[in-house]
């Protein structure tokens, strides 16, 4: 085979694994009453703290119009709360409730549980090769994409 087919057959076996591992994780998160952008948003807010709502699209990989909408979701749905800054009003930031909290310490074991079994094809020993070998190639895009 040559180079470009590798890289080709590397690049479907990659969207593949991709879809299907995000699949399993979506279904899940589905029958949770959330989307994987609003979970992901939620989970970003219980482990790290109150973010400013433009920056947390860089953090789920969305763009801050659709992130806005995913916090109105929560905010509707009374799992997160928006706080104007101390020291800039013109800065926004997004804030768990108690509730989400509490939605995610619930929920969050099990999708891990989830995933973990996604995942299970591989040894934990393959997971982790196969887990440093993608940040290391998706590095190499990104540089590659500036």
């Amino acid at each position: 085979m040559n180079k470009k087919d590798v890289a080709l057959n590397l690049f479907i076996a990659l969207s593949r694994a991709s879809q299907w591992v995000n699949a399993v994780s979506d279904r899940n998160i589905r029958d949770h009453g959330l989307t994987r952008t609003e979970f992901g948003v939620l989970e970003l807010l219980y482990h790290k703290g109150a973010q400013p709502i433009q920056r947390i699209g860089d953090k789920v990989l969305m763009s801050s119009g659709n992130i806005t909408y995913v916090v109105d979701k929560l905010v509707q749905k009374d799992f997160v709360r928006r706080n104007a800054s101390t020291e800039d009003r013109r800065c926004i930031y997004a804030e768990i409730t108690d509730e989400g909290a509490k939605f995610v310490e619930e929920v969050f074991p099990n999708h891990v549980d989830v995933i973990e079994q996604s995942v299970a094809g591989l040894t934990v020993e393959e997971q982790q090769l196969v887990a440093s070998l993608l940040k290391k190639l998706g590095k190499h895009a990104q540089e590659g994409y500036k």
